[in-house]
């Protein structure tokens, strides 16, 4: 097997492939096209995001057996035609979902106890305990969208704070576990207190989080998007913060992200829509790090490893 490795990771990811018999070459700053002139001479790739794998790319790579992407989906590989040429994709939600539950949990923690806020006042001088009382999590409805690896590690996180009840939603059935019933979208619209989405990019996800869906909630909800930015409308998830419909919101993605999820502060001028949400003292806002930890690189690797091993080794 020859390998062509088109961005950093972990380095046991080679050490692993060495020790497999695997030839390794890295390159991580070819351009896409010059990647495409070379790829037909490759069993296989590593990626994590650095371009997309269209057709066209795949159609340059006569050879490729397999993909292996170091993230949690494979949104940025046309899978489909992938699959229809017989290449075996190898993703990684296993090994940073612990990260993404640890994070989602940390910032509803956060905006409960408007920990971001204070902190910045109190540096700034500013001693106001009864402008930053919080809320507890205990006795509310947690409700999860996307009942898959991520949305399972963070309601397993949820256990011990004594919430009323985690719920989920999912468009496959028999999805619920020990620490999540699931309900139909009805329910969640009437009983959820804070909601965490955990979905992929798809079709069905993309701007699913709107008007019409935030106002069918019962309550005031808190939001947390540790999945794909593009699943929220901006602009209606300020509208609602606007009107206190969302009560506060931790945002580890945004819709504004580069396919590439590597920058988003390109081009002239940022949107309104982002420009109030880095004011606003209820929205939390971190650069897409929720699986993106010391321990999670490591276990992205080994994880990938372990797929195309057991796929054409074992």
């Amino acid at each position: 097997m020859k390998v062509l490795h088109v961005d950093v990771n972990h380095p046991l990811i080679i050490e692993q492939f060495n020790a497999l018999g695997f030839e390794n070459d890295e390159d991580y700053t070819s351009s896409k096209e010059e990647i495409e002139d070379k790829i037909a001479a490759y069993d296989g790739l590593i990626i994590r995001s650095r371009f997309t794998i269209d057709a066209s790319f795949l159609d340059k790579a006569k050879n490729l057996k397999f993909i292996g992407r170091l993230g949690a989906g494979l949104e940025n590989i046309d899978t489909r035609y992938a699959k229809s040429l017989g290449i075996f994709l190898a993703a990684a939600p296993e090994g940073n979902c612990n990260a993404v539950g640890e994070h989602a949990l940390g910032m509803l923690l956060s905006l409960f106890n408007n920990l971001n806020k204070a902190d910045a006042e109190v540096r700034n001088g500013k001693w106001d305990r009864e402008g930053n009382r919080g809320v507890e999590l205990e006795g509310k409805v947690v409700g999860i969208i996307g009942y898959g690896n991520m949305g399972k590690a963070f309601a397993k996180k949820l256990k011990g704070f004594d919430v009323d009840e985690v719920i989920c939603y999912d468009i496959e059935g028999g999805v619920e576990d020990e620490n999540a019933r699931q309900v139909g979208i009805m329910e969640l619209h009437q009983r959820t207190d804070v909601l965490s989405l955990h979905v992929p990019q798809t079709a069905s996800t993309i701007g699913m989080i709107n008007s019409e869906f935030l106002n069918k909630f019962r309550k005031n909800i808190w939001i947390i998007n540790t999945a794909r930015g593009k699943c929220i409308k901006t602009e209606d998830l300020v509208s609602a913060l606007q009107s206190k419909k969302v009560l506060g919101a931790g945002l580890d993605v945004l819709e504004y992200e580069k396919s590439s999820f590597e920058n988003m502060f390109t081009g002239d001028g940022l949107p309104e829509a982002f420009e109030y949400l880095t004011k606003a003292n209820n929205v939390l806002l971190s650069p897409h790090v929720a699986g993106w930890t010391v321990e999670s690189k490591i276990k992205l690797a080994q994880t990938v490893v372990n797929k195309i091993k057991n796929k054409f080794v074992v």
